[in-house]
């Protein structure tokens, strides 16, 4: 069954050059990434800086194995160090 995976991050207007193209290269990544179907970036109306990413994979499984990819592990620490938080993820199924 599918999986919506919703990321959150808080991006300071003076990170967004340095931050581009580390999140290109993980888009770039997970879309040839087994199980990966689709995501979108949306940036919040009512609070700038605020991100939010909702990506959709064929099943938790695939989510995972791509969590665990070091590759994508070394670029997300990369992501997390520049913006100095964790990047927030929550899990949602179909019901």
């Amino acid at each position: 069954m599918a999986v919506k995976i919703i990321i959150k991050r808080k991006v300071p207007d003076h990170k967004v050059e340095t931050l581009m193209p580390l999140l290109k290269n993980l888009r770039n990544m997970a879309m040839n990434h087994d199980g990966y179907i689709s995501g979108e970036t949306l940036k919040r109306i009512d609070s700038p800086g605020e991100s939010l990413v909702i990506s959709t994979w064929q099943s938790i499984d695939a989510w995972r194995a791509w969590v665990l990819n070091q590759e994508r592990i070394d670029i997300q620490n990369k992501i997390d160090e520049l913006l100095g938080e964790e990047t927030k993820y929550e899990l949602y199924e179909y019901r």
